[in-house]
């Protein structure tokens, strides 16, 4: 019953971001501006630096671009009350929040989906080299950026400043996440495998991704519902 709630919560907010696009597009229009910015900044035609900072760029723009779906996670609730009448219902705090968490988890795919061709293109590189592993690290960055910001987006909903504190609030909480995600995005993009004490990045989005999973299982009753 839990995950069925979850997933009708999912759903709802896919089926209402698909009709609308209005988070996508933004996303989606703000992902290709950061890459095409950057590609002004490096020399494109230098293979080695753009390697070597490839996951950095990535990321950058993957967390950038989903900030702004996650600013709508719990904000298009807001008219007619909706999040209270979510929240009146029999469907539980964390159920509410494990399904936004899923939508959002699908959403941030889709932009790095978006993006890693886009980057190939302008950057001239080859990121298909360990395409494997390279999927398991993108959604494993993916659903911890999706946990901790659907975690902080709740927390904000009621804030005027919404769109300026949840950048500010969950950056910093994503900082380890991002160093394991940029490393190891680098390494195989660059075509090497993951070896000896490049195992503790990948160890590191694992346990980033179970620990606050639980941890925001745990408090978002009390973040919801005071």
């Amino acid at each position: 019953m839990f995950f069925r709630h979850s997933l009708a919560v999912a759903m709802k907010d896919l089926r209402s971001e698909f009709r609308t696009k209005e988070s996508l597009n933004a996303a989606f229009a703000f992902a290709a501006m950061i890459l095409v910015l950057f590609s002004f900044v490096v020399d494109v035609g230098d293979s080695e630096i753009l390697y070597s900072m490839s996951g950095g760029v990535l990321w950058m723009t993957f967390l950038f671009s989903g900030a702004l779906i996650l600013n709508r996670s719990f904000a298009r609730e807001q008219p007619n009350d909706c999040l209270d009448a979510l929240l009146a219902s029999p469907l539980s705090g964390s159920a509410l929040w494990l399904g936004k968490a899923l939508a959002n988890f699908v959403m941030l795919l889709a932009v790095e989906l978006f993006a890693l061709p886009l980057f190939g293109a302008l950057y001239n590189l080859t990121w298909t080299r360990s395409l494997g592993w390279l999927a398991v690290v993108l959604v494993l960055g993916a659903w911890g950026i999706a946990v901790v910001g659907t975690m902080f987006s709740a927390l904000t909903v009621n804030l005027r400043l919404r769109e300026l504190m949840l950048p500010t609030l969950i950056y910093p909480m994503l900082i380890p996440l991002l160093m394991g995600a940029i490393r190891l995005t680098t390494i195989l993009i660059s075509g090497q495998p993951i070896t000896g004490d490049d195992w503790i990045w990948f160890r590191l989005l694992v346990g980033f991704d179970i620990i606050f999973t639980s941890l925001a299982l745990l408090l978002v009753e009390v973040v919801l519902l005071g």
